[in-house]
C-alpha cells in the first residue's frame, strides 16, 4: 500500500487468523535481555526455564481457584462465629508483620510505577521528531526490535519466524530478537519488571489473609480484583501482548498510594473517609480505562514506510560506440576522398548519399537502391537466369545503431504499508481475558452509574449540577460493592448448606423420604428466606413505582402538599372550635365564683355589725373598713375569674385596705 506517508488507519476489524482459539502457544514469553551489566531496567539476570516456567497456565489458575474458594470458606466460618478476632491477631508479632507488609507492597509498587514510566519515556519518540504521533502508536502497539518507526520486529505466525519491516534490521543468532537492541518497551523494562509484578500478585494474596485473622470480612470486589489480576497479568506476560504495560503501570501506582493509607491507619493515625472512598473510586475508573485502553488494540493499524525491491528489465543499444565510431569515420573519409579525387562531383554525390541513408532509414529499401549515386557502376539489364547463391550479409551501420540488447536490474522505492497493531492470536487472548475480567465490573458500575445520574439530575433535585457527575460515580461505586457483597453472601450461604449437608450426612441425621435434611441455609431458616424474598419483592416493586420518572415524582409531591395543607386547616378549625368552647366554659366558671364571693362578702358584713354593736366609737368604722376587705378579697377572686373581655375594660374603684392593718387587738385584729 504506497500513500503520501505514514497514517493511522482506526476502526479496523482484526484478521481471522488473530481471533482463533485456542491461541497458538508461539512464540514463547523472552527473558529480559542480560549483558553482563546491571541496569535499572534489568537489575540481575532470571533463568530461562525458571521465567517461562513461572508463566505457566498451570501456575495462576490453581493459585486463584484455592484462593477464591478458601477465602469465600472463611468468610462463612468468620460469620458463624461472630466475626471475633483470631487469636494470633493480638499478638505483637502479628502487628510488626502488618506494618511490614504494608511498607513493602508501597515501597515496591512505587519502584515498578517509576520503572515502567521511565521504560515509556525510552520508548517514544520525541514530539519534535517527524510523524512523531504515528511513531508513539507504533511504540506502543510493537514491543521488540529496536526504536524507529517501521524497525519493529515482530512475529508471523505463518512460517514461525521473526522478522523486520526494514531489510537492515536483523535478528539474534536463535532466530529471536536480538537482545542488544533497545528503544522498546520489552527491553527497557516490561520484560523484567512486568515479571516481577505478575508474581507480586500472588504475594498480594496476604492482604486478605491480614483482614481474615482480624474478623473482617473480605469483600467480593477485593476476591475477584486479586484472582482476575493472576490471571491478566499471566496472560499479559505470557503471550506479550502489548496492552500490558498499562496494567503494570497504573495498578502499580494505585497500589502505592493504597499500600501507604493501610500503613498509616495500622500506626494507629486516623485517616479522613475521603481517601478510602477516593481509592476505591481510582479502583473502578482503572477497570474502565483499562478495558477500553486494551479493546483499542484490536481495531487499530497504521502505515510505515517500506522499501520494497522491484526488479526491471530494460532495453539497451547494442556496440553504440563501436558503431557511432565506425559511422562517423566513413561519412568524414569519405567526403574527404571524394574532395581529392573528384571535386567537381562532389555536391552530387553527397546529395544522392543522404537521400539513400534516408530512404534506409524509412525502411524502403527499393527506393533507396534506385537511387543514382555518380559514378557508381551500375549493371545494363540483361535476360539472365537466377542462379542460387547464399546471401551475403552485410553489416550496414545505421541498422547497428538502431539494435537494443534486454537488461534487468533492481530498483527500490519506498511504500507505505498497513500494520495491525495486534500481530498473533495468543496478544488477541491476553486482551480477551481482561476484557472477561474487567468486564462485569464495567457493566454495574455503568448500570449504577446512569441510574444514579439520571435521578440526580431530575428536575425534582435542586442540588448544584456540578457535583452531580462525582456523587453519581460514588453512589455507583457503592452499588457496585453491595451487589458484590449480596453475590458473596449467596456463596457463602451455599457453603453452609454444603457444610450443614456434610455434616448431617455424617451423622446420619435423614428425614423419612430419605433425603438428608436442610433446615437452614447459612444462618436463615426456609421461612425467614421467604419472608426476605417477598419483603425484597415488594421493596422492588415500590422502587420501581417510585422510580417512574420525574413528572410522576412531581405530580405525587404537589398532591403530598395538597393533603398536607388540608389537614392543616383541618386541624386549625379544630382548634379554633376547641379554644371557642374552652372560652364559654372558662366564662361559665367566672360567674360560678362571682356569686360564691357574693355570698362570702355577705357573710363578712354580717359579723361585722355584730361586732360594732359591742364596740366603741370607733366600732362606726367597722363596717366601712370591712366592706373594704370585701371588696379587697372579692376583688382578688374577681380579677384572677377575670374573662379577656374583662381584661380589656376593667372597672375603676379604689383600692381597698388591708383590715387586718387598721384594727386594734380589742377591736377584733386577727379575726379576719
Amino acid at each position: 500500500m504506497s500513500g503520501a506517508g505514514p497514517s493511522l488507519h482506526p476502526g479496523d476489524w482484526p484478521s481471522r487468523a488473530v481471533l482463533q482459539f485456542p491461541p497458538d502457544s508461539a512464540p514463547s514469553p523472552i527473558p529480559p535481555p542480560w549483558n553482563g551489566e546491571s541496569t535499572f531496567a534489568n537489575p540481575f539476570p532470571i533463568p530461562e526455564d525458571i521465567y517461562q516456567g513461572a508463566l505457566s497456565y498451570k501456575v495462576p489458575l490453581t493459585i486463584a481457584s484455592i484462593y477464591f474458594v478458601t477465602v469465600t470458606y472463611v468468610n462463612w466460618y468468620n460469620r458463624q462465629h461472630g466475626n471475633k478476632p483470631w487469636r494470633i491477631a493480638k499478638t505483637r508479632p502479628f502487628h510488626a508483620f502488618v506494618i511490614f507488609h504494608n511498607v513493602f507492597l508501597a515501597v515496591y509498587s512505587a519502584i515498578t510505577c517509576v520503572a515502567m514510566v521511565r521504560c515509556l519515556k525510552h520508548s517514544f519518540p520525541h514530539y519534535n521528531e517527524p510523524n512523531a504521533v504515528v511513531a508513539t502508536f507504533e511504540a506502543l502497539c510493537k514491543i521488540h526490535g529496536p526504536r524507529g518507526l517501521g524497525d519493529a520486529v515482530t512475529y508471523h505466525s505463518n512460517n514461525n519466524t521473526w522478522s523486520s519491516l526494514n531489510s537492515n534490521i536483523y535478528v539474534g543468532a536463535a532466530g529471536l530478537p536480538d537482545t542488544t537492541d533497545v528503544g522498546r518497551i520489552w527491553n527497557e523494562g516490561l520484560a523484567f519488571w512486568g515479571w516481577l509484578f505478575y508474581l507480586s500478585k500472588f504475594y498480594e494474596v496476604l492482604d486478605t489473609a491480614i483482614i481474615l485473622a482480624k474478623g473482617k470480612r473480605s469483600t467480593t470486589l477485593q476476591k475477584y480484583h486479586h484472582a482476575g489480576a493472576m490471571l491478566s497479568m499471566w496472560a499479559g506476560m505470557r503471550f506479550m501482548s502489548p496492552p500490558i504495560w498499562m496494567f503494570a503501570l497504573v495498578n502499580s501506582g494505585i497500589h502505592a498510594m493504597m499500600y501507604t493509607y493501610y500503613t498509616v491507619s495500622a500506626l494507629g493515625y486516623r485517616v479522613p473517609n475521603v481517601v478510602k472512598r477516593t481509592l476505591t473510586t481510582l479502583q473502578i475508573t482503572q477497570f474502565l480505562v483499562g478495558s477500553a485502553f486494551a479493546a483499542m488494540h484490536l481495531f487499530i493499524s497504521y502505515t510505515v514506510p517500506v522499501s520494497v525491491a522491484y526488479k526491471i528489465t530494460e532495453k539497451v543499444a547494442h556496440r553504440v560506440t563501436t558503431t557511432i565510431t565506425s559511422t562517423v569515420s566513413s561519412v568524414a573519409s569519405s567526403p574527404t576522398e571524394t574532395a581529392v579525387e573528384a571535386l567537381p562531383t562532389v555536391t552530387g554525390i553527397a546529395v544522392a548519399f543522404l537521400r539513400r541513408l534516408l530512404y534506409r532509414a524509412a525502411g524502403d529499401e527499393g527506393l533507396a537502391e534506385n537511387v543514382i549515386i555518380p559514378g557508381e557502376h551500375r549493371p545494363i539489364t540483361q535476360h539472365q537466369h537466377p542462379v542460387a547463391v547464399e546471401p551475403v550479409h552485410h553489416e550496414n551501420p545505421i541498422q547497428n545503431f538502431f539494435r537494443h540488447e534486454t537488461v534487468d536490474r533492481t530498483v527500490y522505492r519506498t511504500e507505505y504499508q498497513a500494520v495491525p497493531c495486534i500481530d498473533t492470536s495468543g496478544q488477541a487472548f491476553a486482551i480477551y481475558v481482561n476484557l472477561i475480567y474487567l468486564a462485569p465490573l464495567t457493566i454495574l458500575f455503568m448500570r449504577f452509574f446512569f441510574k444514579s445520574y439520571l435521578r440526580r439530575s431530575s428536575p425534582s433535585n435542586k442540588r448544584n449540577k456540578p457535583r452531580t457527575i462525582s456523587d453519581a460515580t460514588r453512589d455507583a461505586s457503592r452499588s457496585v460493592e453491595r451487589e458484590l457483597d449480596s453475590l458473596d453472601k449467596s456463596a457463602e450461604d451455599a457453603i453452609s448448606s454444603g457444610v450443614n449437608r456434610a455434616r448431617d450426612a455424617v451423622r446420619g441425621r435423614k428425614p423419612a423420604n430419605g433425603h438428608i435434611k436442610d433446615e437452614r441455609q447459612g444462618s436463615m431458616s426456609p421461612a425467614n428466606k421467604n419472608f426476605l424474598e417477598n419483603v425484597n419483592r415488594k421493596v422492588n416493586e415500590k422502587l420501581k413505582e417510585m422510580d417512574e420518572g420525574t413528572q410522576a415524582t412531581t405530580k405525587k409531591a404537589k398532591q403530598m402538599t395538597k393533603d398536607l395543607v388540608g389537614k392543616a386547616e383541618d386541624a386549625g378549625d379544630k382548634l379554633g372550635k376547641q379554644y371557642e368552647h374552652g372560652k364559654d366554659e372558662i366564662k361559665q366558671e367566672a360567674e360560678k365564683g362571682n356569686e360564691k364571693v357574693k355570698q362570702e362578702a355577705d357573710k363578712a358584713s354580717h359579723n361585722t355589725e355584730r361586732l360594732s354593736s359591742n364596740g366603741n366609737d370607733k366600732q362606726s368604722k367597722l363596717p366601712r373598713k370591712s366592706n373594704k376587705s370585701d371588696n379587697k378579697k372579692g376583688g382578688q377572686s374577681q380579677s384572677q375569674s377575670q374573662t379577656d373581655e374583662q381584661v380589656q375594660k376593667p372597672e375603676k374603684e379604689p383600692e381597698p385596705k388591708d383590715i387586718n392593718n387598721t384594727l386594734e387587738d380589742s377591736e377584733g385584729k386577727g379575726l379576719f
